[in-house]
């Protein structure tokens, strides 16, 4: 079975997506249309704008979603999922590239989400952290112990888990994984504490967004990450989408949950190849691959 895994914030470089936009008409249509709908040319950022800008949240996100879904598009009938996934800000384009969304309503929800996000980070300063080397259940026991908010954000692969809260929280956090044996305790340089309670007022603000948008049954399964379960009916994805905000993206069970319901390759569909990397760290042998334009 085929799998099309999507990015999320993280994997964006200046120039992405301009080799599509200059290569196909119907590409090109789609980046002027969402230039519409964004209000601004995101485009010239993508293209020749500079890391710094790239990085702002409400950019960030709705250029990664453009990047996955419009190469997703230009890939016409060599796209066939058996099954698809994305981390993060990448569920929205799997939704989007299996038909579950309107590529104008997945970029509005994106849009809506990326916006609520920098509100949420602007009330608390909050910040993240990548663990490195140490295992899961170590990791979620010393974020129970810290008194300040302080929580398993995104695992990533095994031995690679984000954690996420305030800078307090965190700053503590990584004095004790530090003890505990982790390689590595780094503070990332992100906005604020993205799938930590700290993103409560934006989960509130994107779900009044998504209960007012039309959802479709998605062409096949959707393995989403706040359980790493498939889903296909429209009510559950809606919900799951809600929750992932303040919930944790569980990107090495969703790859297990994927190899164990018979994924043998997983493609890449977006800027960069970070998701192959951290399939390999869950299944050396598995094939993986970018998605490339015939």
């Amino acid at each position: 079975m085929k799998a099309y895994i999507f990015p999320g914030q993280g994997a964006q470089f200046v120039g992405m997506g301009k080799d599509l936009y200059e290569q196909s008409v119907q590409a090109k249509n789609l980046f002027e249309k969402a230039n519409e709908i964004l209000g601004f040319r995101i485009t010239d950022i993508m293209f020749n704008g500079t890391d710094e800008d790239l990085k702002q949240t409400n950019v960030t996100q709705p250029a990664i979603f453009l990047h996955s879904v419009i190469l997703a598009n230009e890939l016409g009938s060599d796209f066939k999922p058996d099954m698809v996934a994305g981390h993060s800000l990448g569920e929205f384009s799997a939704l989007v590239a299996a038909k579950a969304l309107s590529f104008e309503d997945g970029l509005r929800l994106v849009a809506a989400r990326a916006n609520a996000m920098q509100k949420a980070c602007e009330i608390r300063p909050s910040t993240m952290a990548a663990i490195l080397g140490l295992d899961d259940f170590t990791v979620e026991d010393i974020c129970q112990r810290i008194s300040d908010i302080v929580v398993p954000a995104n695992y990533n692969c095994p031995g690679q888990l984000v954690i996420s809260g305030t800078i307090e929280g965190v700053e503590k956090a990584c004095e004790l994984m530090t003890e505990a044996g982790a390689k590595r305790a780094l503070k990332l340089n992100v906005g604020g504490a993205f799938h930590s309670p700290l993103m409560e007022a934006a989960r509130v603000e994107l779900q009044s967004a998504i209960e007012k948008t039309e959802f479709n049954e998605p062409v096949c399964s959707i393995y989403q990450n706040i359980d790493a379960k498939p889903y296909k009916d429209v009510a559950s994805i809606k919900h799951n989408l809600i929750a992932q905000l303040t919930g944790a993206v569980r990107w090495t069970q969703t790859v297990e949950k994927m190899l164990h319901d018979g994924a043998i390759s997983f493609t890449e569909v977006g800027p960069g190849n970070v998701l192959q990397g951290l399939v390999k760290k869950v299944d050396r042998s598995v094939e993986t691959k970018s998605a490339i334009i015939n």
